[in-house]
């Protein structure tokens, strides 16, 4: 389907976007690298008037260490990360997930922002910042604010972004010795949405006892999903095969996934399962490195 008519309008400046999207209001909608927003558009699940194009604003995309704190420019792009030394080096979780992404040309131009921002559960990148407990720095209209991950999806397309307001920094905290990540989705082709995916982040004391831990799913519920139940029986555990099966069990009964053509409702509890006790035991290996 074609998207129905709009009026473009390129931004030079966080403030020359945020000026434009006040004049334009509700009719007016941001566009990084598109590859989230435009498949809306073509669905008809946004029909804005006016795209207000922000990917040439200089200084937001960088990936970097300050302090305690892994901090990363929402202008990014998945080939940044794929490519950064650092990201290799320290952040398994985020390698994995770039390399499942579509193909190269979606890659050059999607943006880890931009991802996020739609608050699309089909998504990759929010249920790695769910489960790597990510805050959020978005600037608007009154100023900048810092929003937790946990209060940023709202809905089926609804996040805490107000609409003026441009996400412009995704901060997470420093990977630690002891921690390691994983994700890992099941899509039909390269570059469909994912039928079910797991983005597992896990810390270790120097006893090997589970300290932290984050579970992210993908596309198994409305809204991008935190599997807390799961969180709850491995923290403060060593963590064992049994302790395994059983988060994953929990994860194919506290999933919400509807039947559609990627599979049935019994199908996708069946690969969130799986794909649960396969990434606790990656990002578990990972961490005892």
């Amino acid at each position: 389907m074609i998207p129905s008519n709009f009026t473009y309008h390129k931004a030079t400046s966080i403030q020359d976007a945020i000026a434009l999207s006040k004049t334009h209001g509700e009719e007016a909608k941001y566009m990084s690298g598109g590859h989230s927003l435009l498949p809306m558009m073509k669905l008809r699940f946004a029909s804005p008037e006016h795209i207000i194009d922000i990917s040439k604003i200089d200084g937001l995309s960088y990936i970097k260490e300050d302090g305690e704190t892994l901090k990363l420019g929402a202008l990014t792009t998945q080939t940044e990360m794929e490519n950064s030394s650092l990201i290799k080096e320290k952040y398994d979780i985020f390698s994995d997930s770039v390399k499942l992404t579509a193909d190269p040309s979606v890659r050059n131009l999607g943006t880890i922002g931009g991802n996020i921002a739609h608050g699309d559960a089909a998504n990759d990148q929010p249920a790695l910042m769910l489960a790597l407990r990510a805050t959020v720095i978005a600037e608007g209209i009154d100023g900048k604010k810092s929003i937790p991950i946990d209060e940023f999806f709202h809905g089926f397309y609804m996040t805490a972004l107000d609409a003026s307001d441009v996400l412009v920094e995704i901060q997470i905290p420093k990977a630690k010795k002891g921690s390691g990540g994983a994700y890992h989705k099941v899509e039909r082709k390269a570059g469909d949405y994912a039928t079910a995916g797991v983005a597992i982040h896990i810390e270790l004391d120097g006893h090997g006892t589970c300290q932290q831990i984050g579970i992210g799913l993908t596309n198994v519920s409305a809204v991008p999903m935190r599997l807390e139940r799961g969180e709850e029986i491995l923290r403060g555990q060593k963590i064992t095969e049994d302790l395994i099966k059983q988060v994953g069990k929990i994860a194919s009964e506290d999933a919400e996934p509807t039947s559609d053509l990627r599979g049935s409702e019994a199908y996708k509890r069946s690969i969130v399962n799986t794909i649960t006790q396969r990434m606790i035991r990656l990002a578990l290996e990972r961490a005892q490195k």
